[in-house]
């Protein structure tokens, strides 16, 4: 059954301006995406390429094909086996398969159902070492034996030039290809496909340079340090040279080269010498997300889950006021430094004085990270277990009172509320409250630590000596698995920290902190004038002192302590009102951009493109939020606040069009860059060892 195309990209409720460039003749083309994640999730990539292809299937229609490795338990979970719609596709993978190289085609079972071409790399493993050859007097890379992922990266990229070949041969000048590439691991096909000189027109996309990764996993100051490192070196030095200058070569031989964010542009311009030609931030799809009272919903269920959780681990020094609790949150993957626990938890010790001194807001820290544990620890269990026999003899107390209380009501009669317990009663219930006493400290992790003393996060928490204490208004509770919490990050109130996916926090209305050192933070501080009144509040870590980004940090979230319920609601609601920024209707335009600058240089007698193109730019206006910080939204019964009644009618609807034009800020596409070097359709420039 055809899939339906739409290449209208209108602006989503009114918030965004249209997109005014000339769409594409899909119908004349034939649009391939590979990636090493196709239907195999490995990392974020996987779900960028995922999220993103129902926005591409809607513009690309029968046209659009992703490719990939073939893993037999992938296939069959996930993609639903299919013949080709293109019989010059069937004969191009019937050339393969003639010669006993696997391909599989499908369509993959996630939203949008795109087809995909997977190629078996083991089937074709017996052509390694000549192909390593042809790699080696292409661009003179050699691949050590041992390093099996560069390896198959190279089978794979062997199979999909050869699979260009034998498509382009069948297609002639009509349908004309595009090739889009992410990652170093999909760079052999383009490096390929280019000294072949394949008519393709190809867009090579790195999400952050590999180089730059180790860098920054190594604690370097990498950032500030950009022009300073020797690339070579610090590539040999980690014996991933022969990747580096995989990726450097494809970078280097594509059409258009593109990165995910501003940040990761100055990042490639230093490590792999090009700058990028267009940026494609990531985005979501944000349908998923659009139900406005489920929101609610989500917010009161889940915030009793987690308040039990917290009477459980807490129980016997349960001396603050849930209600007057704010949880934070830290996720992600448990690099140390990369991911920002250290400046985390240097800033929780600061915060720690600041409430024990100015506030009586409790502040409960969550560290969602993957750890090396091997079981619950028993103090976690021994809570949860104390917290259910109250639930219990709560109950049943509940029970026989209120049925004592209802037979005296039958007979007109106001008990004695003296008689209307037994002493069986109190008994059970002050041996209830015994059972709760705790001689030590809630334990600040929720598992066994295999390394325990070693543990990076352990030991800063020892240092800085925040053990759950008793006049602590910072109490932690460490590697607490999300499945523990109930999916924590669909609640709207919680602040998240350097979120593994702040973008899909923004979506949920959840305000977090972020770097100007990451993508997200970039994005957010191009288009959003003010975004600390949004709940996006940024870190600058690249031009303070790790001293100032600690303070900023800790500034932060003591501003977020003295706001009081309306005031969050207020904000979150805001933040919500950024999801349509997040949009991949919104984003997919730049792909949009970067497949026709690439078409405009791999076949400039067909495709043109005007010299200085620019994304309609809007007008920005002063931020608003601070005129209505103490106003009084429209919110659920669960939310009312008695403490919070000196704010201001509330209209939403005023206040989202004074948001709409504030989230408008300004940002360009770009100019075609104009390189004399440079010739649209030419042979690419040769990059590699002793090519720079």
């Amino acid at each position: 059954m055809p899939l339906p195309r739409s290449v209208s990209m209108t602006s989503l409720s009114g918030l965004l301006p249209a997109w005014e460039e000339d769409p594409l003749p899909v119908e004349e083309l034939l649009l391939f995406e590979v990636a090493w994640e196709v239907t195999n999730k490995v990392g974020g990539i996987y779900t960028v390429i995922q999220t993103k292809a129902k926005v591409t299937v809607d513009e690309w229609g029968e046209n659009y094909f992703m490719m990939g490795p073939y893993f037999e338990h992938n296939f069959k979970t996930q993609v639903e086996a299919c013949e080709p719609p293109n019989q010059a596709i069937r004969k191009a993978m019937d050339a393969l398969l003639h010669n006993g190289c696997q391909v599989y085609f499908g369509r993959w079972l996630i939203e949008g159902s795109p087809y995909v071409i997977l190629f078996d790399i083991g089937s074709a493993a017996w052509n390694l070492d000549r192909w390593k050859g042809d790699l080696w007097q292409t661009c003179s890379i050699g691949l050590p034996y041992h390093d099996r992922e560069a390896n198959d990266a190279l089978i794979l990229g062997s199979l999909i030039a050869w699979f260009f070949k034998e498509l382009t041969d069948q297609l002639g000048d009509k349908p004309n290809v595009i090739g889009h590439f992410h990652e170093w691991q999909a760079g052999p096909g383009l490096i390929l496909s280019r000294s072949r000189k394949i008519p393709l027109a190809t867009v090579f996309t790195t999400h952050a340079t590999l180089l730059g990764r180790y860098l920054c996993a190594g604690n370097a100051d990498f950032y500030n340090n950009l022009d300073k490192f020797d690339i070579d070196r610090e590539a040999g030095d980690r014996q991933i040279y022969h990747r580096y200058c995989l990726e450097r070569a494809a970078v280097h031989c594509a059409h258009v080269f593109t990165t995910v964010s501003q940040i990761t542009a100055v990042e490639a311009n230093h490590m792999l010498h090009r700058k990028p030609d267009v940026v494609t931030p990531n985005g979501l799809n944000i349908k998923k997300f659009s139900a406005m009272h489920e929101f609610q919903n989500l917010h009161s269920t889940n915030k009793v889950h987690i308040q039990e959780f917290v009477r459980g681990h807490f129980y016997g020094h349960l001396d603050f006021n849930l209600e007057k609790t704010l949880f934070f949150f830290i996720a992600g993957r448990y690099e140390f430094s990369n991911k920002g626990a250290d400046l985390f938890i240097e800033s929780l010790s600061r915060l720690n004085y600041l409430l024990r001194v100015r506030n009586d807001v409790t502040v409960v820290v969550f560290f969602i990270m993957p750890a090396k544990t091997n079981n619950f620890n028993v103090e976690s269990l021994k809570g949860q277990a104390v917290r259910k026999q109250l639930w219990d003899t709560a109950h049943t107390v509940k029970e026989k009172f209120g049925k004592k209380l209802y037979d005296a009501l039958l007979k007109g009669e106001i008990p004695d509320m003296n008689s209307i317990l037994d002493r069986d009663d109190f008994t059970i219930m002050k041996r209830a409250i015994y059972a709760t006493q705790r001689h030590s400290l809630p334990p600040v992790t929720t598992h066994n630590m295999l390394d325990d003393s070693a543990d990076p996060i352990l030991s800063n928490i020892r240092r800085i000596s925040l053990f759950n204490s008793r006049n602590d208004r910072v109490k932690v509770d460490l590697f607490c698995p999300p499945q523990v919490l109930c999916s924590p990050w669909t609640m709207k109130t919680l602040f998240v920290l350097f979120c593994l996916t702040p973008a899909e926090c923004t979506v949920m209305g959840i305000p977090s902190v972020t770097t100007n050192l990451s993508g997200f933070g970039c994005f957010m501080e191009e288009h959003v004038s003010d975004p600390a009144a949004y709940g996006i509040y940024i870190v600058d870590r690249r031009f303070r002192s790790a001293e100032e980004s600690c303070n900023q940090l800790t500034q932060f979230m003591f501003t977020f302590c003295q706001q009081s319920r309306r005031q969050r609601i207020i904000q979150r609601n805001r933040t919500e009102r950024l999801s349509d920024l997040l949009d991949w209707r919104y984003l997919g335009t730049f792909y949009m951009h970067a497949r026709h600058l690439a078409l405009s240089r791999a076949f400039p007698d067909k495709f043109k493109m005007e010299q200085g193109f620019r994304y309609p730019r809007p007008y920005s206006v002063p931020p608003s939020p601070s005129a209505s910080l103490h106003s009084t939204p429209h919110h659920s019964d669960v939310e009312d606040d008695d403490d919070d009644d000196d704010g201001e009618p509330y209209n939403e609807e005023e206040e989202a069009e004074r948001d709409r034009l504030n989230i408008k800020a300004p940002f360009v596409l770009g100019a075609v860059p104009e390189d004399d070097e440079w010739c649209p359709g030419g042979s690419p420039p040769r990059s590699g060892p002793g090519h720079h």
